[in-house]
């Protein structure tokens, strides 16, 4: 049975920071996009971070460009999120994915997805 645990998240001031980790179980990723996602009250689900395989090409969405590092251990089958200067903005549930293909581009769908760890910032 393959799984996503993210862990990481809670509360924290504005200006904070925050590392998400997403242990996978049950099978590889090492050779799979892996990606970030969250959701807030009342909003849609929005794509924060991806990285593939190799680490090689990642995409950060513009609302974290710049604060949020996306990273991977493949050894590990593990990968991470790096939150810095965090914003009231940032509050929502965070849901770390992974691709069933292998060497996919990280824009392509995602099929495995975590429970999520809930992020929140306080001004």
């Amino acid at each position: 049975q393959v799984q996503l645990v993210e862990s990481g998240g809670r509360l924290v001031q504005t200006g904070g920071s925050l590392r998400l980790s997403c242990a996978a179980s049950g099978r590889t990723f090492s050779s799979s996009a892996m990606g970030w996602f969250r959701q807030a009250p009342g909003k849609e689900r929005e794509f924060v971070a991806g990285i593939n395989w190799n680490g090689d090409n990642i995409y950060y969405a513009d609302s974290v460009k710049g604060r949020f590092t996306i990273s991977r251990d493949n050894a590990k089958n593990t990968v991470y999120l790096q939150m810095n200067s965090l914003k009231p903005e940032d509050t929502a549930v965070y849901y770390c994915a992974a691709q069933t293909s292998t060497y996919g581009s990280i824009y392509y769908p995602y099929d495995y997805w975590g429970q999520g760890t809930q992020v929140t910032i306080s001004s």
